[in-house]
């Protein structure tokens, strides 16, 4: 599947545009923002748990 061109932008943001009206346009995409915000934290937070956890669970080397 193709990323989606200019035109296809475009027809979404008019119809994003018609259903949510000129006024509320900003708060949408600043609601859209904030929970885009939200979920990278939230990724980064589970990638630094998993790399803490492999540093702590990885067995000591043995002495001979």
């Amino acid at each position: 599947m193709r990323p989606p061109g200019p035109w296809e932008i475009g027809l979404i943001l008019v119809i994003v545009l018609v259903i949510f009206g000129a006024g509320k346009l900003p708060q949408v995409f600043r609601s859209a923002g904030q929970g885009l915000r939200e979920f990278r934290k939230a990724r980064e937070g589970e990638l630094d748990e998993e790399k803490e956890t492999s540093k702590t669970s990885s067995k000591p080397a043995r002495k001979k």
